[in-house]
């Protein structure tokens, strides 16, 4: 016969293994005050027993859950970094994730809110979209804390954390105007969202700043995707004048950008200089580097959970908060050189 499966550890095991009472393990679970030795043998004791408390049950007890709902529309390198800091913060105050990837698909988009409305998180947190607002206010409505970052919800009552969008897109395309470039082309992203409109915007604010015109034809949508990068520059290089340098809004469509370069045979920067928003690993391998815009994401990460948690200690805080925080361009050798 197969031998009993072993039983999953409770509360009352917790505290034996930790040397603590019962209440004491309770007020830690639940997000209260435990003095400080007892928090680290609890901890202990949890990781040595693989003790996972029953959201549900917890649930039927009291009015919260201890679970954090976090909606994205992929888990792309930008939001997979967030997400892992993000679990790594809550984690530490007792609390689990909830994910839920809509891939843009704007049905799974709503039906992902009453999923975790249906799942009774104590917070949300979510890439912003237009297309639910009305689905937000209602968990707003019922008391359920909610902070939007990357794109902004307009008109919903949530706490906010952003990036300079537009000021560091601006510094960016002035970057390559330090160096040389005049001809300076952009792959920007869906204009639907508030952070396409600023990362465009910012492009546009330098050249205007410099006395350089904002011609269309550097101009392309690329959809934040690589197809879009691929095509953007496949556009600008059958122009009479191509451009010497592009801007390109995020590092999916500087991606494409590359690709079609390498099948092309064109070199990075001395045939077209890039600079890209968004630093990721790849930038840091490609030959020479790739100049890049750089996110803060430990940053947005903390500024995130320090909203939730605060709303869900039920202090008396204002009705709306916004944060937004600033962004360093890493200067590599893609952005090119005096022309």
């Amino acid at each position: 016969m197969a031998a009993d499966k072993r039983r999953n550890a409770t509360i009352h095991d917790v505290a034996e293994t930790a040397g603590v009472a019962v209440g004491t393990v309770s007020r830690y679970l639940n997000g209260q005050m435990v003095r400080q030795s007892n928090r680290v043998e609890i901890e202990r004791a949890i990781e040595a027993l693989g003790f996972q408390r029953s959201a549900v049950a917890k649930a039927m007890k009291s009015e919260t859950t201890d679970v954090i709902g976090f909606l994205v529309p992929n888990f792309d390198e930008f939001h997979a970094r967030l997400l892992n800091q993000l679990a790594r913060l809550f984690r530490q105050s007792g609390r689990t994730m909830l994910t839920y990837c809509h891939d843009g698909d704007r049905k799974l988009l709503k039906e992902a809110v009453t999923f975790f409305a249906n799942q009774r998180v104590d917070a949300l947190v979510l890439a912003g979209s237009g297309d639910i607002s009305a689905e937000v206010e209602m968990l707003v409505d019922r008391g359920v804390p909610v902070t939007v970052y990357n794109n902004d919800v307009m008109g919903l009552r949530v706490d906010r954390v952003f990036v300079e969008n537009a000021s560091a897109s601006s510094r960016a395309v002035e970057h390559l105007i330090a160096v040389g470039h005049r001809r300076i082309a952009t792959v920007y992203g869906l204009q639907d969202e508030s952070t396409g409109v600023q990362r465009l915007e910012g492009y546009c604010r330098a050249l205007k700043a410099h006395g350089l015109a904002v011609d269309p034809d550097y101009m392309h949508p690329g959809a934040w995707g690589e197809e879009g990068g691929y095509s953007a520059v496949q556009k600008f290089m059958t122009l009479d004048k191509p451009p010497t340098a592009i801007f390109s809004a995020n590092y999916q469509m500087t991606i494409g950008i590359l690709e079609w370069m390498r099948e092309h045979g064109l070199r990075v920067p001395e045939d077209i200089a890039i600079v890209s928003f968004d630093d990721v690993e790849l930038f840091r391998l490609y030959d020479g580097g790739i100049t890049a815009v750089m996110q803060p994401i430990d940053k947005i990460a903390e500024s995130i959970a320090s909203y939730v948690l605060s709303r869900l200690s039920k202090d008396e805080l204002p009705d709306i908060r916004t944060r937004t925080l600033d962004c360093n361009i890493i200067l590599r050798g893609s952005s090119g050189y005096e022309r």
